[in-house]
């Protein structure tokens, strides 16, 4: 049966996942950060190429309060260091990108770290790991729309394949199927995650918040897309 390719997350839920249990916002952090390792490892296993992640939106970094952005950023060095050490990483072949303005917003220690994890993984080909960092849907557009204006393209160059190359997410593959977690009652995207990209998805709503949201739970999103008949705009 058919395996998407690119699966990307949408993975929320982590505050109201601390809030039900009485603990702090950023608590719930820490306990998502959990979740991706099992994630990738199960994604892979079954024949996913590219795992997506959406770590943090601008909004997360520049209007939470500053204890959870301080506690957000920690996440991620820890998460990162561990990955960037993981001999998987390596002996699998897989690359990790980054896309966002995380480096305008992250502490230089943490760009080191990230830029690491880039640099040492360049040239592998197996599988793909992208995380949206300090990234925004409708920015990712807008940069592209000021690049192709910046770099005075004619008219007739610009096409699909140049407006792709042009945006922040040009790296990023299109994506097969779009998850999202913590919804509840109200299924939806958020600030234009990926528009370019997700333009022929499969989307797969759950209201499990993402510090539940498992292996197994990541299986049963395969299984249903897996039943679905893609018509790709046809």
């Amino acid at each position: 049966m058919s395996i998407p390719k690119h699966v990307a997350i949408i993975p929320d839920g982590n505050r109201r996942w601390a809030r039900s249990r009485g603990l702090k916002v950023w608590e719930g952090h820490f306990e998502g950060a959990k979740r991706f390792e099992e994630i990738v490892n199960k994604g892979f296993e079954c024949g996913v190429k590219t795992l997506t992640f959406w770590g943090s939106s601008m909004d997360n970094l520049t209007k939470r309060p500053v204890v959870e952005k301080k506690a957000l950023l920690e996440v991620y060095e820890e998460y990162f260091h561990h990955l960037i050490e993981d001999d998987r990483i390596f002996t699998d072949k897989i690359k990790i990108n980054i896309v966002g303005h995380w480096r305008k917003q992250f502490p230089a220690r943490l760009k080191k770290l990230l830029e690491d994890g880039i640099e040492k993984t360049k040239s592998h080909r197996n599988y793909t790991l992208n995380f949206l960092l300090a990234y925004n849907g409708d920015d990712d557009i807008l940069t592209g729309v000021r690049r192709i204006i910046e770099r005075n393209y004619r008219a007739e160059e610009v096409d699909g394949q140049l407006i792709k190359k042009e945006l922040l997410s040009g790296d990023v593959e299109m994506v097969d199927l779009v998850i999202r977690t913590g919804v509840e009652n109200d299924p939806h995207n958020s600030a234009g995650f990926l528009m370019w990209q997700t333009q022929n998805s499969q989307y797969y709503f759950t209201d499990t918040y993402f510090p539940d949201f498992n292996a197994e739970k990541f299986d049963l999103a395969i299984a249903d897309f897996q039943k679905r008949e893609r018509r790709l705009g046809k």
